[in-house]
């Protein structure tokens, strides 16, 4: 975008200089004046591309929201202005009190509007502009999720239909985990910040930066507030925060929840191929884990280490971080 705008400011500049010396030559008048008009037009073509680059970051939505805090504070003080309040007195003083009607009024109207950019959906529904104009499902993203790393995975196979939504904030609290000076927390917010790419470069995935800043306060009050106002989902593997979210009527996401939910059930006597990295306990066992995390100890699998064997299953043993289960070794026509 900047490459773009480059261009096009550096050619606004040339043209204000142009209308500088051109004002002086239709006007013979100032002919004598050529070089300060053309200080005065390239003056003004600097000036406003200064406030072009102050306006950085101003969305769409704000300056709409602007507009309106403008239209209400011009209708309230036209309202006041012609209101019998001020049908008698000096002409002069009507008219100062007018004035400053029409300054302040508007101006504090759209700094209010600003403020509550957030809630001007209650007062003015968003719009959403989709495609065939049909609302998609919004997904308010949170920094735990995008450190996890799952949801890139996730999104990869389409079975996410929802568009992901990633305040502003949320990464400024990314990349501040990124700089940290903790080896720990530098790595988990880089590897954030690359779950982000991955998701850039997903064609079918809507994904869309909020530069909403919301409400001011900790970040989990500015998540769930900010689902609520944009009537969205929040995906997070913060227990805490969904339980925050659970509490506001806010409906949310895990992906430890959607994990468990994948996990296939675990039948005796099922064949399973299962890859036996370390021996267990008693002789001759071997360990495996399954895809899902699910370990798998092997009777008289230790001969086979380091191998991928089929193994069929004996027990399963409900735990506390999971399931455990017990297999022995298949037949030789088993799978493997």
């Amino acid at each position: 975008m900047n490459k773009t705008l480059l261009p096009i400011r550096l050619v606004f500049v040339l043209l204000c200089v142009a209308a500088g010396w051109l004002v002086c030559y239709s006007i013979r008048d100032w002919d004598g004046y050529r070089a300060r008009a053309i200080f005065i037009g390239l003056s003004i073509g600097v000036l406003v591309v200064l406030v072009d680059i102050l306006l950085k970051g101003f969305s769409l939505r704000g300056l709409s929201v602007v507009t309106f805090g403008i239209a209400v504070g011009a209708l309230v003080a036209h309202l006041v202005g012609n209101s019998p309040l001020l049908e008698r007195g000096d002409p002069e003083n009507i008219y100062l009190v007018r004035l400053t009607l029409f300054i302040v009024l508007p101006y504090l109207c759209s700094v209010i509007a600003l403020r509550g950019k957030d809630e001007f959906n209650l007062v003015i529904p968003y719009v959403r502009f989709v495609p065939h104009e049909v609302e998609s499902p919004l997904v308010v993203v949170d920094t735990s999720a995008l450190i996890d790393g799952r949801i890139a995975r996730v999104c990869q196979t389409g079975f996410l239909g929802a568009a992901l939504v990633i305040p502003r904030f949320v990464l400024r609290e990314l990349q501040g985990v990124a700089d940290s000076s903790d080896p720990v927390k530098q790595a988990r917010g880089r590897r954030g910040l690359d779950v982000l790419n991955d998701l850039r470069k997903l064609k079918h995935l809507d994904l869309r930066i909020h530069e909403s800043e919301a409400r001011s306060g900790e970040v989990d009050a500015k998540l769930v507030f900010l689902a609520q106002a944009m009537k969205a989902k929040l995906l997070t593997t913060d227990y805490n925060l969904a339980k925050l979210a659970e509490f506001h009527g806010v409906p949310w996401l895990n992906l430890h929840t959607l994990a468990q939910a994948l996990r296939p059930e675990l039948i005796v006597g099922e064949t399973l191929d299962v890859e036996l990295v370390k021996p267990g306990k008693d002789d001759g066992q071997a360990v495996g884990f399954l895809d899902e995390g699910v370990m798998v100890v092997v009777n008289g699998g230790r001969a086979a280490l380091g191998q991928r064997v089929g193994v069929e299953i004996v027990s399963v043993l409900p735990t506390a971080g999971g399931k455990m289960v017990f297999a022995k070794l298949a037949g030789p026509n088993g799978p493997g």
